[in-house]
Order: structure tokens, then sequence, then C-alpha cells
């Protein structure tokens, strides 16, 4: 496995890209899931509605965030990798959240939504050639490839997670 171009992504996803220094992504993401489980199960109830600033998400609203986020980075993973030629769209994530009702959901079913989710996906990253892996598409109209998805995915996660631990545990 290697790590994607900057040819395969649009400049946006490098912040992401760039906290990926591993080159095999299936295992990363693998362990990644095992960690946020983990970080999950430390938080309590009492405090996951918890928000640093009255702007911005609670702590279920940015794991919710990140749930969704994989959701759709999993489509376009699987989209990409099967050769789906139409584009696919983006999302507003704010409109996702702000619809999403996630202060209201226990913080264990946020846990078991986004476990679930990157197990479906470390399976399909499990099973990709590396014709899939390297196979290209269009998503939010920017070119991009399956591998690419696959470092976005994990970087978006470890992004999110390190402003949970900085901003809303810290505080």
């Amino acid at each position: 496995m290697r790590r994607p171009d900057p040819s395969e992504y649009a400049p946006y996803f490098q912040r992401y890209i760039d906290l990926v220094p591993e080159t095999d992504v299936v295992s990363a993401l693998q362990k990644q899931g095992d960690e946020t489980q983990q970080f999950i199960g430390s938080l309590g109830e009492d405090r996951a509605a918890y928000r640093y600033a009255p702007e911005k998400w609670s702590i279920k609203g940015v794991i919710g965030h990140v749930a969704d986020s994989e959701k759709i980075f999993g489509y376009r993973l699987l989209a990409v990798a099967r050769g789906q030629a139409t584009p696919l769209p983006g999302f507003d994530e704010n409109g996702y959240a702000k619809t999403a009702h996630f202060d209201s959901w226990s913080l264990r079913d946020l846990g078991d939504l986004i476990a679930l989710v990157r197990c479906a996906n470390v399976l399909l990253a499990r099973n990709l050639s590396d014709d899939d892996w390297n196979r290209r598409g269009i998503a939010n109209n920017n070119a991009t490839s399956a591998l690419a998805l696959a470092f976005t995915m994990l970087g978006h996660e470890r992004h999110h997670l390190k402003i949970l631990r900085e901003r809303y545990l810290n505080a």
C-alpha cells in the first residue's frame, strides 16, 4: 500500500491526510476503530452534552458528526472503488448536525453506530484489490481516488478526536 498523491484528492483534504503517517490504511482504520471505542467508553453521559462555546457542537454532536462522515466517506469509497461514473454529491455537515438531534442519543448508541459503520468500512477496505484502490471518481465536484478516501476517513476522525480531547475534555 502507498500514500495517496495530492492529485488524488481536493486540497481541502490535505489537513486530514497529513494526520495519517501510516501507509497501511486498512490496519490503521481497524486500530483507530478500537481506540475510538475505548475513548467513547471513557466519556460520561453526564458530560456528553457539553459545548465549549454556545455555537459549537456538543461532545455527542462531534461524535455524531464523525459517524455521519464515516458513512459518507464509506459510501464514497464503495462507489469509487466499484467504478461508479456518476459524480457523488457533497454534504453540509452543519445542516446534518442541525437535524440529527445527537444530544438526544445515548453515548452508547453513538459509540455503537461508529463501531458498526467502521467495521463495515474495514471489511470493504480489506477486500479491495490494487486496481480498486487506484480507481478514481468524483465526489463533491472533486476528483478523488478510493485510496485518498480511506486516508481522509482516518484523518478526519483523528482531527475530531483531537478537538474533543483539547477543547472539550481539557476545559
